[in-house]
């Protein structure tokens, strides 16, 4: 099972957890299926049939089961002897097979009680998630392979059939094509069956409102714990249409429909053919462009190509590119985009917390999302930049045509790519998938030479990582005077050190290297303004807490603080100390806090007053007493470091704060109303002072206009089939 990860303020309702299908046989399963949510109880008819190449022990398989479930074969000449327990998410028992020579099929009848309860996990820095690996109630009803809630030898393909029976009003959702048919009592009941070699079977019920639309290429279902013909209505529309966008893109959609299922607690998970959003998440409007194209293309890539785990996982930065990435391209900006995933890179992942994605398996935080997501997003831009969008888009055909329904890992992405670019790929993506670390870029010693009248900018480009030089291909951007657009060129660079001295049509005013982001490097904090994420990713942060402010605040802020440090050695009271530590990132908590008056002093040209009644960011005026506001701004001991200010007077909305501040890692100002609290302003500082940004001769020059880049989707309007 994928649980894939939308972005912004719900990044971390959603985990990961993978389990790639290893080249073993597929086991067929006719499954019948009697649900009683109320007892939180099921009762199962398996019928499995299975080819030659079973994994064996003394000549006979080992079944594996929820401990629970009390299994009995139908045949009585057979035995199933119970042999142990293993100790997995869910107790499950071992069960050593007695079958006749050559025996291919059996029937198995269990049941029980699963009921294992939605616990929460702590990811650090008060991010958690609610997870279950099996549960029925009459809330509603998740298994999958963690519940071990069907027979498996071990971890071998599967397809099946599933006729489920369920209380009146119930519908049940599992992977495939969904049908009705007759019932043992005569009504109709759900059968869902597919063919296609699975890593799992999934399970879920609940008391549900069904819509469906046929459509090509596939039918599209809504499942709503309660009506809304409008909500629906919109998530229909937009299956349709992302089917037919990817089916285009990249070769047929492998399955017979795509439904959104809407689960009972909070979450983003994305099965074969369908995915479970938590009541909250499908609700938020950005998500219907954003994490639902998103679960639709794991389809593809995920659920369509398996990953080969062993590897490193490549699934999660490709769906991230041609999904949540390309959406902000099609609306122009893609930079943006790639910009705040260097930046996540920036804030949350030191040197010591690196690692290749070859070693990436699952998402279990904002480290492993920094890298295992974002470094492989901009790896998937760089090869698209490199190669072009037809090339890239033939690869990524080639690749989905060749491995579908398999195991698939960087190898097999690298020989598709080589077959239609022609191209030898072996050390560039050796360089990316590999290697721990990051280029830093800098320039230096940048010129200008006029010789009748024509003009020359030279310089040199520096790779200043301790790591070894990377192979890069460096944008580089010259304003010119009276020109509307940019002058634009690619620059190679296969050393520490590169002198460039470039030709260009007009008088230069500035140069800017990598202006769009196009290149996985480690940013200079000074081309990213100052933001929540930098403190929450900071190895260590001081908490100062307001001593002055009222007894049940001084309380809820504590806790605040108690939640996010690593330690009580970095919290502090404002009144124990005379200046703020200068070699750490510094929260400074409450309106009463005495060392307020800096982030004002800090944010004063963008803007920020802090009066003793209220805040103003820009022209928006936040009264104190039912507004709280998050402000951060550069330390002023040094650019690497960053201080942010909280100011809430409203003791019940700091745990709602606690909670949701690390949601919001890139922005960095947010303001929020009453208790629950809401949000009601988030954004980013501007006049950044990048040092990649230099300005060529003086006085002022406007901001550099790039010309239009198309987004990947153009090149299906350009005749590309």
């Amino acid at each position: 099972m994928y649980g894939f990860v939308p972005r912004a303020s719900i990044a971390l309702l959603l985990a990961v957890m993978v389990r790639a299908p290893l080249a073993s046989p597929t086991v067929h399963h006719d499954l019948h299926v009697q649900l009683y949510p109320d007892q939180g109880r099921i009762q199962v008819e398996d019928r499995m049939t299975w080819p030659e190449g079973l994994s064996q022990e003394d000549g006979q398989p080992r079944l594996h089961l929820h401990a629970g479930l009390r299994p009995q074969l139908v045949s009585p000449e057979r035995s199933l002897v119970r042999t142990g327990t293993l100790k997995a998410m869910v107790p499950i028992a071992v069960y050593r097979l007695e079958l006749a020579p050559n025996q291919r099929r059996m029937t198995l009848r269990y049941g029980g009680r699963i009921q294992h309860s939605l616990t929460t996990s702590s990811g650090g820095r008060g991010l958690s998630r609610r997870q279950t690996p099996g549960l029925i109630s009459g809330q509603g009803v998740y298994l999958d392979a963690n519940s071990a809630w069907y027979p498996r030898f071990d971890d071998e393909m599967l397809s099946f059939s599933l006729t489920a029976e369920a209380p009146p009003g119930w519908e049940v959702v599992s992977q495939g094509q969904r049908q009705m048919v007759p019932g043992d009592t005569g009504g109709p009941v759900v059968r869902w069956t597919e063919s296609q070699p699975q890593d799992d079977i999934y399970l879920l019920a609940g008391q549900f409102r069904l819509y469906q639309r046929p459509g090509t290429p596939a039918e599209a279902l809504v499942y709503l714990r309660r009506a809304d013909d409008a909500l629906a209505a919109r998530y229909l529309d937009a299956t349709l249409s992302y089917l037919t966008l990817y089916s285009r893109l990249l070769g047929p959609y492998p399955y017979g429909k795509f439904a959104l299922v809407e689960n009972f607690w909070e979450t983003g998970y994305g099965m074969p053919s369908f995915t479970l959003l938590g009541p909250r998440v499908i609700r938020l409007p950005f998500i219907l462009h954003s994490s639902y194209p998103h679960e639709i293309l794991h389809n593809w890539w995920g659920n369509g190509v398996y990953i080969d785990v062993a590897t490193g996982n490549w699934s999660e930065g490709l769906t991230a590119y041609l999904a949540d990435h390309l959406v902000q391209a099609q609306r122009g900006r893609g930079a943006k985009y790639r910009r705040s995933a260097l930046q996540k890179y920036a804030d949350y992942v030191a040197a010591e917390k690196d690692f290749p994605l070859t070693a990436f398996r699952a998402r279990h935080g904002a480290v492993s999302q920094a890298v295992g997501y974002n470094k492989t997003l901009m790896l998937f831009h760089m090869l698209r930049r490199r190669l072009g969008d037809r090339a890239f888009l033939a690869g990524l055909r080639h690749f989905y045509e060749t491995n579908r329904f398999r195991q698939a890992g960087f190898a097999d992405l690298r020989e598709a790519f080589e077959q239609e670019s022609g191209e030898d790929l072996k050390g560039w993506f050796a360089q990316w998938v590999e290697r721990t670390g990051a280029p830093v870029l800098a320039v230096s010693a940048v010129g200008v030479d006029e010789t009748h009248g024509r003009y020359h900018v030279s310089g040199t480009l520096e790779q200043t990582q301790g790591e070894p030089a990377y192979g890069l291909d460096v944008p580089i951007a010259v304003q010119l005077a009276g020109e509307e657009k940019a002058f634009e060129v690619v620059i190679p660079m296969h050393t520490r050190r590169t002198e460039f001295d470039l030709e260009v049509p007009g008088r230069p005013v500035r140069l800017v290297v990598d202006p769009r982001f196009d290149l996985f490097r480690r940013l200079d904090r000074r081309e990213i303004p100052p933001s929540l994420g930098q403190l929450f990713g900071a190895d260590a942060v001081h908490l100062v807490l307001p001593a002055a402010a009222p007894k049940p605040l001084r309380e809820a802020y504590h806790r605040m603080a108690t939640s996010w440090a690593e330690g009580p050695a970095n919290i502090v009271w404002d009144d124990q100390i005379q200046s703020l530590p200068r070699t750490r990132n510094v929260w400074i908590l409450g309106w009463d806090n005495r060392f307020r008056g800096r982030l004002e002093s800090a944010l004063r040209s963008q803007g920020v007053k802090l009066e003793d009644s209220a805040g103003t960011i820009g022209d928006q005026r936040f009264p104190r007493h039912s507004h709280s506001l998050v402000l951060s701004a550069r330390h002023p001991a040094s650019p690497d470091l960053a201080m942010a200010w909280l100011g809430s007077d409203r003791p019940e909305a700091l745990p709602g704060l606690t909670r949701k501040l690390p949601h919001y890692g890139k922005y960095s100002y947010l303001a929020f109303a009453g208790d629950a609290p809401d949000n009601v302003l988030k954004g980013q500082w501007s006049g950044m002072n990048s040092p990649l940004n230099i300005r060529l001769g003086g006085g002022e020059t406007p901001p550099m206009t790039l010309k239009p880049r198309p987004p990947l989707t153009a090149t299906l309007s350009a005749g590309t089939q």
